[in-house]
């Protein structure tokens, strides 16, 4: 199964990021690759603290660019993420559809947790995503004809429970569509996605955002492609590209037969 991801370094002009990640998944499909995965906020990059003008709902300009693309592209798609507008809240969901090759939207999720931190004592190293976000409360998975997929958003990397019930739920496949601050992406980036492989047996597909996106916002880039047994298979660097790489679907199983840890699992009663 060749997969991709288009790495990209978007801003707050809707248009000029549709353009470019529609090149790059062009690109990805003429280099052979069926699966292919955007990052998070890759259609329009807000500055910190700022609204979404383009927050909209299921037939919105975003949702149709990316119908568009998988079904002429013939290729299944990881949307990212788009603003999801909420009737009657001034808030959003920060929203990851899946698509199949026919254009079809498969799953939708919406972000569970919300990036509010202090990363130090300047005020510009701080995040309060729930704000302007309103926290996902489902668990989602895309059926396709290579495995289920478990869909998940950036800071929800650092909850490993999500990732085991969604193993235990059938993922094969976890993507992590992110947009990683600097400052905890050269720490804790790789690690973590290496660790959430490496405990579900599973591919991890973690497309990102680079460079700098205004004065005020930048991000780590480094997006990866993770087999199951926790290696890294691919890595892009910091600059927009096109990530591309060859995943044999039966690793899954040779990995997870040779150490059958998900089989092995014994919890205690941890009580209420």
């Amino acid at each position: 199964m060749r997969v991709a991801i288009v790495q990209v370094c978007s801003t707050d002009d809707l248009s000029l990021n549709l353009a470019r990640a529609e090149k790059g998944l062009e690109e990805a499909a003429e280099r052979g690759a069926r699966f292919v995965a955007l990052p998070e906020n890759f259609a329009y990059m807000r500055r910190e603290g700022g609204r979404f003008p383009c927050a909209q709902g299921p037939d919105g300009e975003i949702i149709r660019a990316l119908s568009e693309w998988s079904r002429r592209l013939g290729v299944w798609l990881l949307g990212g993420t788009f603003p999801e507008a909420i009737p009657g809240d001034d808030r959003v969901y920060n929203t990851s559809l899946m698509f199949s090759p026919d254009g079809s939207a498969i799953a939708r999720y919406r972000k569970i947790h919300l990036f509010d931190v202090e990363l130090g004592p300047d005020a510009s190293d701080s995040y309060r995503e729930s704000t302007h976000f309103a926290p996902g409360e489902d668990l989602a998975l895309a059926a396709t004809r290579f495995g289920d997929i478990g869909l998940s958003i950036c800071y929800d990397l650092r909850f490993p429970e999500l990732y085991r019930a969604l193993t235990l739920r059938g993922a094969r496949w976890l993507v992590v569509p992110s947009a990683f601050t600097r400052e905890t992406g050269k720490d804790h980036w790789e690690v973590l996605l290496r660790a959430r492989a490496i405990e579900n047996q599973a591919y991890v597909l973690a497309p990102a955002q680079c460079g700098h996106h205004s004065p005020d916002r930048a991000s780590y880039g480094r997006s990866m492609i993770i087999d199951p047994w926790g290696l890294v298979i691919a890595q892009a660097g910091d600059s927009p590209t096109v990530l591309v790489a060859d995943c044999p679907i039966e690793e899954i199983d040779r990995v997870r037969k040779a150490i059958p840890a998900l089989t092995h699992r014994r919890l205690p009663a941890l009580g209420d």
